[in-house]
C-alpha cells in the first residue's frame, strides 16, 4: 500500500498516467523489435537504423519547435551528445540491425538487453567501483545465461555469420553499458530531451554515411504502404514519442524503478517475436532467458542500493 507522502506526492490519478505511459513506452519499445525484423526484409540494415533515427530526429525537433525549446547543445553538454549519438545510437542500433538479418529476433533483444551485466562489469573497470557481492552474483549468473544461449546446443556455429550476430549484439550492449556508466557520472546542463534530437541527429548522418560506403545507395528497397507504416512505428512511435515518455515520467520515479521497468522490454520483444514472427523457443533458451533476467534484476536491486 502506498505510504502518504507517495500519495501526496503522486495522487492516484497520477501514479495510474504514469503507469500507464511507461507500460505503452515498454509495450511500444518490445513491439519495435518484431518490427525492425520484419522491415529488415526490404530495407538494408544501415539504411533501416538512418530512417529510424533521421524520422525521430525531425518528430522530436518538431515537438521542441512547438515548445519553443531548441537550443544549441551546450559545450559541456558536447561529451554526452557524442556518447549517445556516437555509442549507443549508432553503434549498438548499427551493429544490432546488422545481427538481426542473421539472428532471430528472440535471440537478439535477449543479447542486446545484457546491458545491466556489462555496466556492472564497466563500473568496476571504468570508474573503479568494487562490486558487491550482490553484483558479482547477478553478473555470474548472466554469464551463466549468456553462455547457454550462445552454446552449440543452443545456437548454430557452423551457419555462416552465427559469429557475427551474437558478436556484434554482445558489442553493441557493452558499448550502451558504456553510455549507461557516463550518463552516471555527467554533469547535465540541458535535459535530455533538449538534446535528444541532435544526438539523434548526429546518429542518423553516421549511419547514413555507413549505408552509403557498405550498402550503396538505397535504390533497391521496394516502398509499400505497409513498410512505411512499419517505418513510421519504428521510427516516430517507437523511438522519439518513447523517449518523450522516458525523459517526462521518468523523471517521476526512481532510476532503480526506471531501470526495473525498462526489463520488460526484452520480454515484450521476446513474447511478440513468438506470437508475430512465430520464433520457436527451446528449453535451454528459457533456461537462459530466466538466468540472463535473473542477474538484470538483481544487478538493478544492487547497482540501486550502491
Amino acid at each position: 500500500m502506498l505510504s502518504s507522502p507517495a500519495l501526496r506526492l503522486f495522487p492516484p490519478s497520477d501514479l495510474s498516467r504514469t503507469g500507464g505511459a511507461l507500460g505503452m513506452m515498454v509495450l511500444l519499445w518490445g513491439l519495435s523489435w518484431p518490427a525492425t525484423q520484419m522491415a529488415l526484409q526490404e530495407i538494408p540494415p544501415l539504411w533501416l537504423a538512418t530512417f529510424r533515427f533521421g524520422s525521430a530526429a525531425l518528430c522530436l525537433f518538431a515537438v521542441q519547435a512547438v515548445r519553443g525549446a531548441i537550443t544549441w547543445p551546450k559545450r559541456a553538454d558536447l561529451p554526452i551528445v557524442l556518447s549517445i549519438a556516437l555509442l549507443q545510437m549508432t553503434v549498438f542500433t548499427g551493429l544490432g540491425m546488422i545481427a538481426m538479418t542473421v539472428t532471430d529476433t528472440s535471440h537478439a533483444v535477449l543479447l542486446a538487453y545484457t546491458t545491466p551485466l556489462w555496466t556492472v562489469f564497466l563500473g568496476a573497470v571504468m570508474l573503479r567501483q568494487r562490486p558487491s557481492r550482490a553484483q558479482l552474483v547477478a553478473l555470474g549468473l548472466g554469464l551463466s545465461g549468456i553462455a547457454l544461449v550462445c552454446s552449440p546446443l543452443e545456437t548454430d556455429w557452423t551457419q555462416p555469420d552465427a559469429f557475427m550476430g551474437a558478436g556484434f549484439l554482445l558489442i553493441g550492449a557493452i558499448c550502451w553499458s558504456g553510455v549507461i556508466v557516463h550518463i552516471r557520472r555527467h554533469r547535465w546542463h540541458s535535459s535530455p530531451l533538449a538534446l535528444a534530437p541532435w544526438q539523434m541527429a548526429l546518429a542518423a548522418l553516421c549511419l547514413g554515411l555507413g549505408a552509403f560506403w557498405l550498402e550503396g545507395p538505397p535504390r533497391q528497397i521496394r516502398w509499400s504502404l505497409s513498410l512505411v507504416g512499419m517505418l513510421v512505428f519504428i521510427g516516430p512511435v517507437a523511438t522519439s514519442l518513447c523517449f518523450v515518455i522516458a525523459a517526462d515520467y521518468g523523471r517521476r520515479i526512481s532510476a532503480f524503478a526506471m531501470s526495473n521497468v525498462t526489463l520488460g522490454v526484452p520480454l515484450i520483444g521476446i513474447a511478440a517475436s513468438v506470437l508475430l514472427l512465430a520464433n520457436r523457443l527451446s528449453l535451454l533458451f528459457l533456461t537462459g532467458l530466466a538466468l540472463v533476467f535473473c542477474g538484470m534484476v538483481l544487478a538493478a536491486r544492487a547497482t540501486s542500493r550502491a
